[in-house]
């Protein structure tokens, strides 16, 4: 049986997963379709590991957590894995991490997905790794993206016509059970996700993926149920660049009072709070920081109520 693909995939794509495709057999496999089309049963992935928890009284099972610029995936390891677990118990918090590992659902009542990743293979690595593999990760999706434009094009969408265009057969059946499962994919969303990525490798310049979009869409694909796109709303006089510019002052403001302020464990969120509405910022662009540094893997929550830089 062949080994499977270890899928570069960021994290706000893997999270956002509901298909699954379960195997009918012993030995074949299952696999999880994003809605960009990846048909994933093995991922490799790269980021900052924030936690390790034990999640059981003999420190058997553990949870871990690791970010990237997207989100954060989930890590489980158990005594099924013993070597595994123990190396990623063993490993200092927080560090640059790569892992490849396999697919891991749950599902708690009919209708609702969770994803997460059993680790088969995982060893810290150096900041310059960790960008090269955002921005390959970055190619890799913007190539998914530009295969499901292609799909939205055809008359009806499936596997050979994508097969003749270049894709993979994984890819390309991953795609056909996407358009078919999710309905209207929000593609903008995952532009987005390029975008924050290379601006996290290049602070403050300005990056967009080059995706071939067609404007001239096929009318058989447009329908009633599909929505007007909402574009967010603007300060008056104030153009969304100025607005960027603007958050990442505060992001610098905020990440910066973190490290006047915390100790070797740390500094509490209040803390934190204050020292930053001194500083003249409000409290709704304080949470919003921090969850957005939290995102990038600049700061971490060791303990609850504690902010931590890495």
């Amino acid at each position: 049986m062949k080994r499977e693909t270890a899928w570069r995939i960021f994290a706000g794509e893997y999270n956002d997963s509901t298909v699954e495709i379960k195997s009918e057999g012993e030995m074949t496999p299952s696999y999880i379709v994003t809605p960009l089309g990846a048909k994933v049963n093995r991922v490799f992935i790269i980021g900052v590991l924030t936690d390790v928890e034990n999640v059981s009284e003999g420190g058997d099972f553990v949870r871990a957590h690791l970010s990237d610029p997207t989100g954060v995936f989930t890590i489980y390891s158990g005594s099924y894995q013993k070597e595994i677990t123990e190396a990623l118990s063993s490993i200092d918090v927080p560090s640059f991490v790569a892992v490849t590992g396999k697919v891991r659902t749950y599902v708690p009542e009919e209708g609702t997905l969770y994803v997460s990743i059993r680790p088969e293979r995982i060893m810290e690595v150096s900041a310059d790794v960790r960008d090269k593999w955002i921005l390959d990760t970055c190619k890799h999706t913007k190539q998914r993206i530009e295969a499901v434009l292609e799909a939205m094009q055809m008359a009806e969408s499936n596997e050979f016509e994508l097969r003749k265009l270049g894709y993979s057969k994984d890819l390309s059946e991953g795609i056909v059970a996407a358009l078919k499962n999710y309905g209207n994919i929000d593609l903008n969303k995952y532009v987005a996700l390029i975008q924050e990525s290379l601006q996290y490798l290049v602070p403050g310049k300005e990056s967009s993926p080059d995706i071939k979009e067609d404007k001239k869409l096929d009318k058989k694909k447009e329908t009633k149920e599909e929505k007007p796109k909402v574009e967010p709303e603007k300060k008056e006089g104030v153009s969304s660049s100025e607005e960027e510019k603007d958050f990442e002052e505060i992001e610098k403001k905020v990440l910066e009072t973190i490290r006047s302020v915390e100790g070797e464990e740390g500094a509490p969120w209040d803390d934190i709070t204050e020292e930053c509405n001194k500083n003249g910022l409000d409290k709704d662009s304080i949470e919003e920081a921090l969850n957005s540094l939290m995102d990038k893997g600049l700061i971490y929550e060791p303990i609850l109520g504690t902010i931590k830089t890495t």
